[in-house]
């Protein structure tokens, strides 16, 4: 048997704003966009190079989704983006005003640093020790 997340629904208040950001300002891939109604999209999204996991923008459609933008996990971090080079990843969204909850640090695993994207969601840059 073979299994794998295949996307990940991440709540947006506007499907261009966020299409915007995360292109723009992180470097992602839009991979799909289809129209499926008045309201709705299949917007698909991934990093560059990235052939597993995507984000799957999904418009908050009621109160209750607009009250999760930026939220979706209660405060911790959301989302973990791998880089091969830390610092030049770190630097470019740095230039983006992109804004880091605290500096880069080097763990065990290896350099991180928790950033928040447009909507206040918590994500980790991490250039992972390799071996």
């Amino acid at each position: 048997m073979k299994q794998r997340i295949a996307h990940i629904a991440l709540v947006v208040q506007d499907y261009d704003e966020a299409i915007t950001y995360y292109t723009n300002t992180l470097d992602f891939v839009l991979l799909e966009d289809t129209k499926l109604s008045e309201h709705k999209r299949w917007v698909v999204i991934a990093p560059q190079g990235s052939n597993e996991c995507s984000l799957l923008l999904a418009k908050a459609a009621n109160e209750q989704q607009v009250n999760s933008i930026g939220n979706q996990t209660g405060g911790r971090v959301f989302l973990f983006l791998h880089t091969d080079d830390f610092w030049r990843d770190y630097n470019k969204l740095i230039e983006r005003n992109v804004y880091f909850v605290n500096p880069p640090t080097e763990q065990e695993y290896g350099t991180v640093a928790v950033f928040k994207d447009l909507y206040g969601n918590l994500w980790d840059l991490i250039e992972p020790k390799h071996g």
